[in-house]
């Protein structure tokens, strides 16, 4: 469990993420919704997929910090704002501003890890840290 600091930093960091995609649109549409998001741990890494069928690359932002994997974005409509002749029979997309959290315990090797997005589906491959790796950790005489 985050503690308050660490909570109240990480909903900062977050707000910051909205605001740095707010600038490349003109407003955020509909409100903020979570898409599916599978977490699958592996012996050599972890692996968090998130469904955003059509969500551009450029629209989402990836971020770890305080132990938490963020990602965060918008989904934009298509075609623009609908005219006022306009009647829908079915609405079941959603739009609009999305985050998901996930609190991570392993010890990671974030300077391996990299995210990609194919068909919908973003992909973040976070690396274990090698536990048998071993390191040889220098000793400074002091004087």
């Amino acid at each position: 469990m985050l503690s308050f600091p660490e909570a109240t930093e990480l909903a900062d960091e977050v707000r910051r993420l909205f605001e740095d995609l707010q600038q490349t649109h003109d407003a955020a549409p509909g409100g903020l919704h979570a898409p599916p998001m599978d977490v699958v741990e592996r012996e050599e890494s972890l692996e968090v997929v998130l469904d955003l069928a059509g969500v551009a690359p450029e629209d989402v932002r990836v971020l770890f910090k305080n132990n938490t994997l963020v990602v965060a974005g918008c989904k934009w409509p298509t075609g623009g704002p609908p005219e006022r002749t306009t009647a829908f029979h079915l609405v079941e997309r959603s739009f609009g501003r999305f985050a998901r959290a996930v609190r991570v315990t392993a010890t990671l090797d974030l300077s391996r890890a990299r995210a990609t997005m194919t068909e919908g589906e973003l992909r973040i491959q976070l690396p274990r840290l090698n536990s048998g790796q071993e390191f040889v950790i220098p000793i400074e005489k002091v004087v």
